[in-house]
């Protein structure tokens, strides 16, 4: 055998085993058990790779709260991606949904029950029946006209809290004195876990939200994998094809509204839970601006991208704003002082860095990484 005809065959051979071990990703991410599974491992180990782990948590400085936040929004950002990401629909008023649970749930906590699991179900029902008659006045257009329709109607009722329903909702200064209950009447949320539970997630309140973070990644992944999900991704490739095929399609985009609302509730009212308080600003345009940034950093159209956005923004909010100074390491010469105060500029440079390298997001660049493992791994062998 001539060198030229061993060395196609070692190319061939190559090119095989790329193909299996990329098969076999392709095969694991299908699973749906094996996602979930993957997932609350992940959501078990966060907290403290994030906030305790030696040398790790020194060099990210995270904290317990911001843990629990990141997965608060991670909720937020994968229902809103089963809209835009999934259905193709921008929506700039999912603070409606998001500010309304959060504030119902409030409301619930201050004059029915405390109970965390009531907070978490009034929010969502809200968040539900809210979303259907916005959802159900905004689809009579498309393109822009339905985006600048959901942010007139967010920001409608970001005015309405702020003054016609300030006996309810606190006014500018917000819904204050919400008093959370134990949940089930036996467990505080605020308390450290006993044993390993408690090096490992922490506090009663994460490993809370941390249950709803793996079932909305459940459900997510069920929708997208149902022939609801098939039509989802066929309105978003091609809507009038979609019509002609004999699909209700007005139908379709309302139950995705819905469904991306009811996500946002379930966000919004755990974040009252994390909070006890209530800001008049969730119910602001700028909420959902901050949501769609999430989702197109992270990457539209993956289940996990928009978690990652969620993460990195929240990171840069609540971490690197706190800077006082950027050196140089190991030799002290500052470089900018007040560094976190430019943190704006800094998320600014990042998202315009990332869509103009990785349209994809984060996750597409994760995908591209693991293209380049695969391709080594099967390299070497």
């Amino acid at each position: 055998m001539s060198e030229e005809e061993t060395t196609a065959g070692a190319k061939e051979q190559s090119a095989v085993v790329d193909s299996t071990l990329l098969e076999r990703v392709q095969q694991f991410q299908e699973r749906e058990g094996a996602v979930v599974g993957l997932t609350a491992i992940v959501v078990a180990l966060f907290p403290w790779i994030f906030a305790r782990a030696p040398f790790i948590s020194d060099f990210l400085q995270g904290y317990q709260s911001l843990a629990t936040l990141i997965l608060i929004w991670g909720i937020f950002a994968i229902g809103f991606d089963l809209l835009l990401g999934y259905t193709g629909l921008l929506s700039f008023g999912h603070a409606a949904f998001w500010g309304g649970a959060a504030y119902a749930a409030g409301v619930i906590a201050k004059n029915v029950s405390g109970d965390p699991i009531v907070m978490v179900l009034s929010g969502t029902v809200f968040a539900i029946l809210l979303a259907w008659v916005l959802g159900f006045l905004s689809l009579r257009r498309g393109g822009i006209y339905f985006s600048i329709l959901t942010l007139a109607f967010a920001q409608m009722f970001y005015f309405m809290a702020a003054s016609p329903l300030a006996f309810l909702t606190g006014g500018e200064n917000g819904l204050t004195g919400v008093d959370v209950g134990s949940l089930f009447g036996m467990i505080h949320l605020e308390a450290d876990l006993p044993s390993v539970l408690g090096t490992l997630l922490g506090t009663g309140l994460y490993a809370f939200v941390g249950v709803f973070f793996v079932g909305a990644v459940a459900l997510a992944y069920r929708i997208l994998n149902s022939p609801y999900g098939m039509v989802f991704r066929a309105i978003r490739e091609n809507e009038q094809r979609a019509e002609f095929v004999g699909l209700n399609v007005w139908r379709y985009k309302l139950m995705a509204f819905i469904i991306s609302g009811a996500f946002a509730g379930v966000a919004g009212s755990l974040f009252t839970i994390h909070g006890s308080y209530v800001p008049l600003q969730s119910l602001f345009w700028t909420e959902s601006g901050d949501i769609v940034v999430m989702t197109v950093l992270g990457g539209a159209g993956s289940m996990f991208g928009p978690v990652l956005g969620a993460a990195l923004y929240l990171y840069i909010e609540n971490i690197v704003s706190t800077i006082q100074a950027l050196t140089i390491p190991f030799t002290g010469i500052v470089l900018v002082n007040d560094f976190g105060y430019y943190w704006h500029l800094l998320l600014g440079i990042v998202f315009v860095a990332v869509v103009w390298i990785v349209p994809d997001g984060l996750w597409g660049m994760l995908r591209k990484v693991r293209d380049i493992v695969v391709e080594f791994i099967g390299g070497m062998r």
